[in-house]
C-alpha cells in the first residue's frame, strides 16, 4: 500500500515538473507581460488537469516566470524574473547549505579566470577605452572601500564585454556572498595594498593586448595568490 502511495506520489512530481517545462518553454517563447490564459485555458493548452496547473504555476510563480491575475481579465502572464531578486535568491540558497566565505572565493576567482580569458578577446572600442581609464585608476585605490569600488567597477565593464549571462549570474551571486560575509581583509598593510595594485596592473594590461592567454595566466595567478593568502589569515584565526 505504501509503495503504490510512493508510486502515485513520484508519478505526480513528474508530471507537475514536466508540465512546469512546458509552461515555462511556452512563457519564454512570448513577450514578457503576454497573456497565456485562463486558468482552463492553460490546462487545455498543456493537456493536464486544473491542479496540475496550479501546482506548476506555484512553481513558475516562485521563479518570477508566471503572473496569475484574478478577476476581470485576469489569467495566467508571463513575466521575467528580476535580476537583483534571482542573485537574492541564489545567495540565500548558498547561506542556507552552508556556503561560506572559502567556498564563496574559490568560486568567483576561478569564473574569474574564464571572464578576464574572455574579456581579452574583445574588440569594442568605447569598453576597451572604459577599460584603460579604469586602468589609470588603480594609484588611486589605498583604501578598502577604494578598491572595492573598483572592483565592482571592472566587473561590471568585463561583464559587458564578455556577455555571457549565466557565469555573469554565479559570480555576482558569489561576489554577493564574499563581500556580505565578514572576513579580515586579504591584503592588509602598505605590502598587500601593493600586491593588490601590480596584480591589477598585470590582468588589465593582459586583456588591453587581446592577449588571452596571459589574460587567463595572470587570472590564475591571483587567484592562487588570494586562496594562499586566505589559507594563511584562516590559519591566523584558529
Amino acid at each position: 500500500m505504501n509503495k503504490a502511495n510512493d508510486t502515485d506520489k513520484l508519478q505526480r512530481r513528474r508530471l507537475v515538473s514536466t508540465t512546469a517545462a512546458k509552461l515555462r518553454n511556452l512563457i519564454l517563447d512570448r513577450e514578457p507581460g503576454a497573456q497565456i490564459g485562463s486558468l482552463s485555458e492553460v490546462a487545455e493548452l498543456l493537456g493536464v488537469g486544473i491542479v496540475t496547473v496550479q501546482q506548476t504555476a506555484r512553481i513558475l510563480e516562485h521563479e518570477g516566470l508566471l503572473v496569475v491575475r484574478r478577476g476581470p481579465g485576469g489569467g495566467y502572464y508571463g513575466t521575467r524574473p528580476d535580476e537583483a531578486a534571482l542573485e537574492r535568491s541564489v545567495a540565500a540558497y548558498m547561506q542556507v547549505h552552508g556556503s561560506g566565505h572559502r567556498e564563496a572565493v574559490e568560486v568567483v576567482t576561478l569564473l574569474n579566470c574564464e571572464i578576464i580569458a574572455v574579456a581579452a578577446r574583445c574588440t569594442d572600442a568605447s569598453l576597451r577605452e572604459a577599460l584603460v581609464t579604469l586602468n589609470a585608476r588603480i594609484d588611486l585605490c589605498d583604501t578598502m572601500d577604494a578598491r572595492m569600488a573598483f572592483e565592482d567597477q571592472v566587473s561590471q565593464l568585463l561583464f559587458r564585454m564578455v556577455a555571457q549571462p549565466l557565469i555573469e549570474l554565479l559570480t555576482r551571486v558569489t561576489r554577493r556572498l564574499y563581500q556580505t560575509d565578514s572576513f579580515p581583509a586579504l591584503f592588509p598593510g602598505d605590502e598587500g595594498v601593493a600586491a593588490w595594485k601590480a596584480g591589477k596592473r598585470r590582468l588589465l594590461r593582459a586583456i588591453l593586448e587581446h592577449d588571452e592567454e596571459l589574460a587567463r595566466f595572470e587570472a590564475m595567478r591571483e587567484r592562487k595568490e588570494l586562496l594562499s593568502r586566505l589559507r594563511q589569515t584562516e590559519n591566523q584565526m584558529n
